[in-house]
């Protein structure tokens, strides 16, 4: 007679799994991403972080002090991801910069619509709930914005250059007021559950830079 000798996992715990430091850091941070794109920062508690990630809460405060430092940790990661993004758009010579907004634009519509509009910008929703954040948190915001502008801007300066549009341009302006127009135009998909607010926000960018 065969005997089962496996002891069987304890209910209601995750099971173990085997990760390094770094895998267990970065298991956290993507998960906390996932979330926190979907749900506000204010009203998202650590442990549905946990839970999503399968990780106990020792080790949660084992590379973060607190839920302000893990905030820092996914502005930074998501303003690597997005910011790597843009650059891969804005600064891709085979096309003009015009075509070149349009692209990056595209590629924001697919995003939102492979996760059925549920999922927006991680810094345009933290942008929501300022009364909720930190001083360290907010000024990262602020930066992050500040690179996005700079790439947007460097973009639009190289329309001047190959005459897309008029040399009287102010390429610092124009991109300040795209990011000021874009995060607004994602929350209005993310409450239509469509791509056409992004959509007529780039077509009304352009007209007015052209």
């Amino acid at each position: 007679m065969e005997t089962n000798n496996s002891v069987p996992s304890r209910r209601g715990r995750p099971p173990k799994i085997a990760r390094s430091n770094a895998d267990t850091r970065a298991l956290l941070i993507n998960t906390g991403l996932a979330v926190l794109t979907e749900k506000g920062f204010s009203a998202t508690g650590i442990d549905l972080i946990l839970k999503s990630a399968q990780v106990p809460k020792g080790s949660f405060y084992h590379y973060f002090k607190s839920k302000n430092d893990f905030g820092l940790a996914l502005i930074d990661a998501y303003d690597s991801y997005f910011q790597a993004k843009l650059k891969r758009h804005l600064a891709n010579d085979a096309t003009t910069p015009l075509e070149r907004i349009v692209l990056f634009a595209n590629d924001a519509k697919q995003g939102m619509a492979k996760f059925e509009f549920n999922r927006g910008c991680l810094i345009g929703n933290l942008n929501q709930e300022l009364s909720y954040l930190n001083e360290a948190m907010i000024a990262r915001i602020k930066q992050a914005y500040t690179s996005w502008q700079a790439l947007i801007e460097h973009c639009l300066i190289d329309a001047k250059q190959q005459k897309q549009i008029p040399q009287s341009s102010d390429c610092k302006m124009l991109a300040e007021f795209f990011w000021i127009g874009w995060e607004g135009a994602v929350m209005r998909s993310k409450l239509d559950k469509s791509s056409e607010p992004l959509t007529l926000y780039t077509a009304q960018f352009l007209r007015l830079i052209l």
